[in-house]
């Protein structure tokens, strides 16, 4: 990747936009807003599942619907708040709204249940927030939106098209999805919370992800919590996502996810966004029907995933226990991932493999300008198959890993993979390892390590071959 000066700038650019992202988002909230007639900008309506739809929404005559309560507010917005109870079967849709607050009432336990809806055919949410600005979603549990369809998407909150200052904090979401058993289809999707940035023109922009609850999701080739498309400054710091069957947190670039012949754009693709503080596990694909192929599983649902995303920063996570704990990748040959800092997480038990790096196979686009620093790998490859803490595979370049402390656990681990032998039309170029800290359970000269597709058994072999980690270090550790 780029060097190491370029990657610093943009660093600073990120964390700017993000404290931004995050000091919007809480100036937008309007926790305090005051009783009013429906339609002014002030307006509070209370919604209740005892209350009844011929009320007039104030706390002591609660309504029983939310959606009309959102509807009585009409366009100059508002505040929804809601009492603790079930309630049963009820979809909030907005679209092409602005200024409206969802919330709890303070210590409430509202419970947005679709168990019985049939979620129709494309992509759905509980909450459904369409081409919307100065939105925010807070303390609501969100549960049962299920289906086996192939054709219907079911996801627990919804952004869709473009808009502004968006803020989705404190929520639940929880045992929803796509329940489809065909083995090996790719085409059962589902997601816990899914921002998908579909207009051309403008982006979805100051979108802030914070202290929700992701779990027991359904997912198919889908993901907990993704980022698609045209958005372009974000954060998701603070969630526990974890116990879904396939991948944590995503930051997507280069799908179909603009109409209009934008696809291969830079503007298709999430930039300028923080992945930070968030807690990842237990993410394994194992069981997951979309991913049995050939008679077996694949283990490879990451924990959290740069799939095409620009400028973005990984930092400060703790993934324990998905297939891969951290990949940086392009999964499209005409795509790229680059400008991304992963920097001060802490990576333990994957199945798999703790860091990958560059795509899958030859028919993958780029990964480059990545800084991977400061980082904790511990006691990954829990399959035990040979596979390492940090894998690099193909189209990988001008990247810089260093400073990180890389602790192997089985008996005859692999330390590093750089999975392209030299002179293949895939390898690797200008890569930087150096001031890393790593250990294993065998002394310096029996340490395995791959480089060009060759295992070098010793580190000091390794350093040789390589001509990297001139100043890293190696212990032995039981």
């Amino acid at each position: 990747m780029p060097t190491t000066a370029s990657a610093g700038r943009r660093a600073g650019h990120a964390t700017a936009l993000a404290a931004a992202v995050l000091l919007g988002a809480a100036c937008s909230a309007a926790p305090h807003a005051t009783a009013g007639s429906a339609g002014s900008a002030g307006t509070v309506l209370y919604v209740a599942p005892a209350g009844s739809d011929s009320n007039s929404g104030s706390a002591s005559a609660p309504l029983r619907t939310p959606q009309i309560a959102v509807d009585k507010l009409g366009p100059a917005g508002g505040t929804v708040r809601f009492a603790t109870g079930t309630y049963a079967r009820q979809r909030i849709q907005i679209s092409n709204r602005t200024h409206l607050t969802l919330e709890a009432l303070p210590g409430a336990t509202p419970v947005l249940d679709g168990t019985g809806l049939v979620p129709p055919g494309g992509s759905t949410g509980m909450v459904d927030i369409r081409d919307s600005s100065g939105i925010t979603v807070r303390g609501l549990t969100i549960t049962g939106y299920r289906t086996r369809s192939l054709d219907a998407v079911p996801i627990g909150i919804y952004l869709s098209g473009a808009g502004d200052s968006i803020t989705l904090t404190g929520n639940h979401i929880h045992h929803l999805g796509n329940d489809n058993p065909a083995l090996g289809s790719m085409d059962m999707n589902a997601h816990g919370l899914a921002v998908y940035g579909r207009d051309a023109r403008r982006p979805f922009s100051h979108i802030a992800i914070a202290g929700n609850e992701l779990d027991h999701l359904v997912l198919g080739a889908s993901e907990s919590l993704v980022v698609n498309g045209n958005v372009d400054g974000w954060s998701v710091t603070g969630n526990n996502i974890h116990d879904n069957n396939n991948i944590g947190i995503d930051a997507i670039g280069f799908e179909e996810t603009i109409s209009g012949g934008a696809r291969w754009t830079e503007v298709n693709r999430a930039r300028h966004g923080v992945i930070a503080h968030n807690r990842v596990s237990r993410i394994v694909s194992e069981g997951n029907p979309a991913y049995y192929e050939d008679g077996e599983w694949c283990n490879c649902a990451d924990g959290i995933y740069i799939d095409g995303g620009e400028a973005i920063q990984v930092t400060g996570n703790q993934v324990d226990a998905a297939d891969i704990g951290i990949e940086v990748a392009s999964e499209w040959a005409r795509g790229r991932a680059n400008d991304v800092q992963v920097t001060g997480n802490t990576v333990t038990r994957s199945r798999y493999t703790g860091l990958s790096l560059g795509g899958y196979d030859r028919e993958r686009g780029e990964a480059y300008d990545i800084t991977v620093s400061g980082n904790t790998l511990r006691g990954n490859n829990t399959l035990d198959d040979g596979s390492p803490e940090l894998l690099l595979q193909y189209y990988v370049h001008d990247t810089v890993i260093t400073g990180n402390t890389i602790t192997a656990t089985n008996a005859t681990p692999v330390l590093l993979l750089r999975d392209a032998p030299a002179g293949d039309a895939a390898r690797n170029a200008d890569l930087l390892l150096d001031r890393n800290h790593y250990q294993g359970p065998q002394p310096a000269g029996r340490a395995q390590f791959q480089w060009n597709g060759a295992t070098q058994r010793g580190f000091a072999a390794y350093q040789s071959a390589s001509h990297q980690d001139a100043h890293s270090t190696y212990a032995a550790v039981s």
